[in-house]
């Protein structure tokens, strides 16, 4: 018993933590935290609700917007005493990226202007498409290693950035209020390329487009090329544009170019480049906060329409070379097993029946696929929705997802996910229908039982982050793009907000007449 709450010991070790993501603009563009008695109400609500925490965005264009090495936390101090007056453990996004131009960005944040500045002279800093447009919401990593920043690299910005944060929010670090450090790797803060922007006229279901025409990119490939005796490949001029069908390409039709040699080596390439990417900027990070008590994180994509179509061209645009016979997100997995680092997955809400016939669509299967993969790196994986839902059929799916095989009575689960965040604190939240459901969905993540503030308790103590272990063989990363059969997946979850798993049709049936009468 632990202040007034009663645990069944057995049932605590299927007890996964549940946290809120923070409005993207609460600490403003302009570095002021406006906090405010609404959001201290808010916080108390959803602490009174059961959650573990919240996760915020630790925007790089708001603390390094003065110039270089010029850090301002003030705000974002502010905001974290608030949190911790709440009761609540934060999770903290190291967001290299700018807010602005992605599925639910309501706010504009750019990168830092003094690095736009040098954008102006030199605009290959940026992720490129082939038609030459320029994408400024991430920095190409093609410059990761070129000291074109006032005499730094890329990585050595976000390296700068992390250590200023340690050393800035140490007390927080070593208070234990800060338990993750989710860590920027690409657009949106997810590893992989920004092959499918709105703000260059991409719609869904698009394929989107290969991102690595600027000219350091381009050189590296004619490089490789040259170095594989085929100086004459150039990068695919034949993968259509954001909004064609895999059909429509002669890349991605049947038997298209993604399967001739020349395609296979560009998409290893291309796919391994992102890799050294996140492996580079997960190594600094690990640089900078071994030995505090926190857990380093990234986040992987859940791109799931054109899974179900031969050619996975969303996923190859993206950088992910995800085939029926090759796996492209274990090798992923493997890459932040040497960080000791949690994968971060998006859409577990999402269900192949929701999704139109013709996108292909297959976010269950993804979803599997990808943390299977993971689990079988030993590493831990932790999710989110990917857009906002309200409903008990998203609830469940993600319930369904964090425990696939449902809950053990007698001990820890076959399966657990690590943590969900829910996306995101909206008023709309808060509307007493929708907040009495989330409220449901709170306990069913805890396996019915009460907040449980002491993580140890259901196998979740946070140790001193350990150094990263040595890079791994190259070898050993294609060995990991091996296909490996999923784990099975229970058909629903055994936990249900709604009590539909319990009933079957009935419950089912149920679930459909009362969302007609009370929407």
């Amino acid at each position: 018993m632990q202040g007034g709450s009663k645990y069944d010991e057995k049932l605590l070790q299927n007890y996964v933590p549940l946290y809120v993501m923070l409005p993207l603009g609460v600490v403003t563009a302009d570095n002021v935290f406006e906090g405010g008695e609404k959001l201290e109400k808010q916080l108390k609500d959803l602490r009174a609700a059961g959650i573990d925490g919240v996760m915020v965005d630790v925007w790089w264009g708001i603390i390094e917007a003065k110039g270089p090495k010029q850090y301002d936390w003030s705000a974002y101090r502010s905001l974290f005493e608030l949190v911790n007056k709440c009761d609540l453990k934060i999770q903290a996004i190291m967001s290299f990226h700018q807010c602005g131009g992605n599925v639910g960005d309501v706010v504009y944040i750019p990168i830092p202007q003094w690095v736009r500045d040098i954008g102006e002279t030199d605009p290959d800093i940026f992720y490129t498409n082939r038609s030459g447009n320029r994408n400024e919401e991430y920095l190409s990593l093609g410059v990761d290693h070129q000291p074109l920043f006032g005499g730094r690299t890329a990585i050595e910005m976000y390296s700068d950035y992390m250590k200023s944060f340690r050393e800035n929010m140490a007390d927080f670090l070593e208070a234990g209020q800060i338990i993750d450090i989710e860590v920027g790797c690409g657009a949106a803060g997810e590893l992989r390329y920004p092959s499918y922007p709105e703000t260059q006229g991409w719609v869904f279901p698009g394929i989107g487009e290969f991102q690595c025409y600027d000219k350091y990119l381009k050189a590296e490939f004619k490089e490789a090329a040259k170095n594989a005796g085929h100086p004459e490949w150039e990068s695919p001029d034949d993968a259509g544009t954001y909004n064609d069908k895999p059909d429509s390409t002669e890349f991605f039709k049947q038997n298209g170019t993604y399967l001739t040699e020349k395609g296979k080596f560009f998409l290893t390439w291309y796919s391994n480049k992102l890799l050294m990417h996140g492996d580079d900027i997960l190594d600094e990070a690990n640089k900078a906060f071994v030995g505090c008590k926190v857990k380093l994180a990234a986040k992987v994509s859940g791109l799931h329409w054109w899974y179900k179509h031969h050619s996975h061209a969303a996923e190859l645009t993206a950088g992910y070379y995800n085939l029926e016979d090759r796996d492209g997100y274990r090798p992923a997995a493997r890459i932040l097993s040497r960080h000791h680092a949690i994968m971060n997955f998006t859409c577990l809400e999402m269900r192949d029946s929701e999704q139109s016939a013709e996108a292909k669509s297959g976010p269950q299967e993804l979803v599997q696929q990808v943390l299977s993969g993971a689990w079988r790196e030993k590493i831990e994986v932790a999710g989110e929705n990917a857009l906002s839902r309200y409903d008990a059929e998203a609830y469940n799916q993600i319930l369904l997802n964090v425990r696939p095989n449902g809950v053990n009575k007698c001990g820890p689960p076959k399966l657990r996910m690590f943590g969900v965040t829910y996306l995101r604190l909206y008023d709309e939240l808060f509307e007493e229908k929708n907040f009495n459901l989330f409220k449901t969905f709170v306990r069913k993540m805890h396996a019915d039982q009460d907040y449980c503030p002491d993580p140890s308790k259901y196998g979740h103590e946070i140790g001193p982050l350990e150094r990263s272990n040595p890079p791994i063989p190259n070898d050993d990363i294609i060995d990991a793009t091996t296909p490996m059969k999923p784990f099975p997946w229970n058909k629903q979850t055994d936990m249900p907000v709604d009590g539909a798993g319990q009933f079957g049709l009935l419950g089912g049936l149920i679930n459909r007449i009362k969302s007609i009468f009370f929407k």
